[in-house]
């Protein structure tokens, strides 16, 4: 489930975000990035929409996502919602 990161308060999104970069397999190849540059980063890509704050109530965790993949993953949900209700094409 997509959360709006815009709604949060500040500290609360830097928390969020500093969890998600310090996770392990977090992998940013072959260069070196302090806390506040992976920070800045993730909250670049926040706000120009390339990626999404998301909640999974099944782990109870938030996971910050490319906004393609999310939109590819839930296109079939959306299909098969359609086709539920006699929406979806024939």
């Amino acid at each position: 489930m997509e959360i709006p990161w815009q709604g949060l308060q500040t500290e609360t999104l830097r928390r969020v975000v500093e969890e998600f970069v310090t996770r392990e397999g977090t992998d940013y190849g072959l260069s070196e990035y302090s806390l506040e540059q992976k920070v800045d980063h993730v909250l670049r890509q926040l706000r120009r929409g390339q990626v999404v704050l998301c909640f999974d109530p099944e782990l109870e965790s938030c996971h910050i996502q490319p906004l393609d993949s999310v939109r590819a993953r839930n296109k079939p949900q959306l299909r098969n919602e359609l086709d539920a209700e006699g929406s979806g094409p024939a």
